[in-house]
């Protein structure tokens, strides 16, 4: 059982995806500087503004773990697992994620940084929307 309240591990969750949202828009942003688009700026301008955005969110994610004694570290990990240390308040645990688990969890984060964040709200919203 975790000591963790669920608003704080989301906090902790922002600051594993984050960083790996902005290493693949860093790897894709590579990729289509060097393919044989006619008109690259429109993308890589696209790529860049968005991954300011992220980055400005990783920096408030940050200033709050740092101002709660928050922080998060990747320990080991294989094909199927993941772990990470979360530091919380002078308590240590660990937390296995699993690796499709964290692919399709920056998926959902790329879907909302790339064109959701322009009609919707926070994507670690917990609160599901009815509809």
């Amino acid at each position: 059982m975790t000591r963790i309240p669920e608003g704080d591990r989301n906090l902790l969750e922002q600051a594993i995806y984050l960083p790996m949202v902005l290493t693949v828009l860093n790897q894709d942003l590579s990729l289509i500087q060097k393919s044989p688009f006619k008109l690259k700026g429109p993308y890589t301008e696209w790529i860049e503004e968005t991954m300011k955005v992220i980055q400005k969110d990783l920096s408030a994610v940050k200033k709050a773990m740092k101002k709660q004694g928050m922080k998060v570290k990747r320990l080991e990990s294989d094909d199927t697992f993941t772990m990470y240390l979360f530091l919380y308040k002078g308590y240590e645990e660990h937390h296995n994620y699993f690796n499709p688990r964290l692919r399709n969890g920056v998926e959902s984060l790329m879907h909302h940084y790339l064109y959701k964040r322009f009609s919707l709200s926070n994507p670690f919203n917990t609160k599901k929307e009815t509809r």
